[in-house]
């Protein structure tokens, strides 16, 4: 996969936020993605003072940013690009998971997070919008951005704290989880060799890998998440999108993102390129 072929965006706006610190964290993986790649990022969003506002306050506030997203993100897919995106939130890809759904259908989300992001607003227990997505994603809630993903396309990764209604998900087969000391296993059977859309949250990675939000032992360390991208990267990977990496402060031009941008330039960089 050539430079050419990909596209940046640096998605900076609020989605409900508990701090500003994602918002101020995605500029600096959106600098270190440029750098490796070579590409021209493009940023969107205006960041805002976290309110940790409850769903029905954060989406609107959030819409204008995410539309813009929306817009942008679909326009790169259209054209056979390939989006990168670094994300102040998960909640951001309520403005791309229904380009994907659209445009390509035969993509596998491979949506690797601590948590499911199954709730919809009746069940979730905290309101939390970052918690909401996959479902608006799959329809069964309208966040007014888009729907379409077939829940049979989506594969959950690294996932190990689920409310009920998520678990039962996971148990029935609706959406299926790859997880545990088999999880490259699972990726084989899961995923196959479909084209492969790939989403990190960082807490996926055990707490204190990364500067993240949400701390939930037992997950992966920068190893294993290369050995994930390793994986992938022999499919035909559409799109990636990185959120949740947090900094106290945007214009910190340290290069601590550089270690967890390591492991995933295999998605972009064939095994025994130079990297």
């Amino acid at each position: 996969m050539s430079a050419s072929d990909l596209g940046l965006l640096v998605f900076v706006g609020p989605t409900g936020d508990h701090n500003d610190r994602g918002m101020a964290g995605a500029p600096i993986v959106g600098r270190e993605l440029s750098r490796r790649l070579g590409l021209e990022p493009t940023v969107i969003g205006e960041p805002q003072p976290a309110t940790s506002a409850p769903w029905e306050q954060a989406l609107p506030a959030a819409l204008p940013g995410l539309t813009e997203l929306r817009d942008a993100h679909g326009h790169m897919l259209s054209r056979g690009h390939v989006p990168v995106l670094a994300a102040s939130r998960c909640a951001a890809s309520l403005a791309t998971l229904s380009n994907v759904a659209t445009l390509r259908p035969d993509a596998i989300v491979v949506w690797f997070d601590a948590h499911a992001d199954l709730n919809t607003p009746a069940g979730s227990t905290t309101g939390y919008l970052g918690g909401l997505v996959l479902s608006a994603a799959v329809g069964w809630w309208d966040s007014g951005l888009g729907s379409g993903l077939v829940p049979d396309r989506i594969v959950l990764g690294g996932t190990r704290d689920l409310d009920p209604p998520e678990q039962a998900l996971v148990d029935e087969g609706t959406v299926k989880l790859a997880a545990g000391p088999h999880l490259l296993d699972h990726l084989d059977r899961y995923v196959g060799d479909a084209p492969v859309y790939f989403h990190l949250d960082c807490d996926v990675l055990e707490p204190g890998t990364v500067p993240t939000d949400y701390r939930v032992p037992g997950g992966l360390d920068l190893d294993a998440l290369a050995a994930v991208a390793r994986r992938l990267g022999r499919n035909d990977v559409v799109g990636v999108e990185i959120a949740e990496f947090e900094a106290a402060d945007p214009d910190d031009h340290t290069d601590y993102a550089r270690p967890l941008v390591d492991a995933l330039m295999p998605l972009w960089v064939p095994a025994n390129t130079p990297l």
